[in-house]
């Protein structure tokens, strides 16, 4: 069986609250329990993380690559500005799906530039929570597949 992580950085967890327009009105809770589903019809191992702390996000990415086959990240305000979290996503070596909830290409300028889009195997952004489901199924997929 499959084991991927995913990862959500800042404000993620205060889904739900914030900036409505963008992000919708499902909370965290939500976002976990639609993700765990998918990656049991999957046959997937899932486990979530969630942090503020770019430190803390660095440490699970190191340890994801003795234990986990794949992992996606949503890292919210540090995609545009952590060269820490790229160097190590840089050192995972297996599939990486970037997600972001919002349309970043759609937002203020700054958040245009995404460090970390460099280092992983692909991308979505802008389809809401159902983004999740989206990269759930592409790791399903890329690990199936032998990428």
């Amino acid at each position: 069986m499959n084991k991927i992580i995913i990862i959500n950085g800042p404000n993620l967890n205060l889904l739900g609250e914030r900036e409505q327009s963008q992000y919708g009105k499902e909370d965290y809770k939500f976002l976990e329990e639609i993700s765990l589903k998918k990656s049991k019809e999957l046959k997937i191992e899932l486990e979530l993380k969630q942090s503020n702390i770019e430190g803390e996000i660095v440490n699970i990415i190191q340890e994801a690559r003795n234990t986990y086959d794949g992992i996606i990240i949503n890292a919210g305000g540090y995609t545009h500005t952590s060269v820490a979290i790229r160097d190590a996503l840089n050192i995972f070596k297996k599939p990486i799906i970037e997600l972001h909830i919002s349309n970043i290409y759609k937002r203020e300028e700054f958040r245009h530039k995404s460090l970390i889009s460099g280092v992983v195997t692909g991308g979505i952004f802008g389809l809401g929570t159902k983004g999740y489901i989206f990269a759930i199924n592409a790791m399903h997929e890329l690990l199936k597949n032998g990428n």
